[in-house]
């Protein structure tokens, strides 16, 4: 066959992923971009307004509110999810009997839908029957209103993001089995201690996959939209529990302001963008790779 013909069949094969993403991720893109520029409620025809849909955002004090909600998880929630997810991973990858249960237990709750376990947790928050509270009484401790008070709404939603922390765990684990074992005995003819070998074997080992983690969770911690929208009841909830990705959703499908939140959406890709790129020009000083 001639290179023509092995290319058109590599192109049939692929095509398609080709017409998927060009119909459903290309033209999405592209087609927000101009609604963002117009006023448009999905009935009446989109009518162009140019940047007046984000000179609307920066004066919007929702969006301010739903900044600082989002920035208040990535900031917080991300590093402990992290440590978690690291510390799990250092207790499953113990030699001891059984461990493959135990990987698996910890893993389980990572492949449950997520609106399934928001509304787990909203029965095990609940002030009144929730497990969490009862135990809380009977231990003599106070028992928070964990959905409706103010204070405890993001501390509620960083919990339910720990009880996700074993598919993090497993990649950590994955990394960890990947540590050539002659680099620890090496250090133990040394006399390093147990907190010498994970200072300055163990973290730098890690450090390429943590550099993923902390860039994924960092996205997930600005699409945060499930467990928002399932525990407040809707798209209508208190300024402590509203999220950009809610707020987005309020935007665009509760008051058909499409144009508005494709603006919104935008802002919020080039602060992923810039986050991203931030975090990537920092990991030169920390993330240590093999070959180097």
């Amino acid at each position: 066959m001639t290179n023509k013909r092995w290319t058109l069949i590599g192109l049939a094969f692929a095509s398609p992923w080709i017409i998927g993403f060009l119909c459903f991720t290309a033209y999405p893109f592209i087609v927000s971009f101009y609604y963002s520029l117009t006023s448009y409620d999905l009935i009446n025809s989109p009518k162009w307004v140019g940047f007046e849909n984000y000179a609307e955002v920066m004066k919007d004090t929702n969006f301010y509110k739903a900044i600082k909600n989002t920035f208040f998880m990535a900031i917080i929630a991300v590093p402990i999810n992290l440590f978690s997810s690291l510390m799990i991973a250092l207790i499953l990858n113990l030699k001891v009997k059984g461990i493959a249960i135990y990987r698996t237990i910890y893993y389980l709750p990572s492949v449950i839908p997520a609106v399934a376990g928001a509304m787990l947790w909203s029965w095990l928050l609940n002030p009144e029957y929730g497990i969490i509270d009862i135990v809380l009484r009977a231990l003599g401790l106070p028992d928070p209103a964990w959905l409706s008070d103010p204070s405890f709404t993001k501390p509620a939603l960083i919990l339910m993001g720990l009880w996700g922390s074993g598919a993090g765990a497993i990649i950590y684990l994955a990394a960890l089995q990947g540590i050539p074992q002659h680099y620890y005995e090496a250090a133990s003819l040394d006399g390093a201690n147990v907190w010498q070998k994970f200072r300055y074997i163990t973290l730098p080992a890690l450090s390429p996959v943590t550099l993923f983690q902390l860039i994924m969770g960092l996205i997930g911690a600005f699409q945060i939209f499930t467990e928002s929208f399932i525990l407040m009841g809707g798209a209508e909830g208190g300024p402590d529990m509203l999220f950009y990705a809610v707020y987005l959703y309020q935007q665009a499908f509760v008051f058909l302001k499409m144009g508005y939140a494709s603006a919104l959406a935008w802002v919020l890709f080039v602060i992923v963008i810039l986050i991203t790129i931030g975090v990537f020009k920092s990991s030169i000083r920390w993330v240590y790779y093999g070959g180097e």
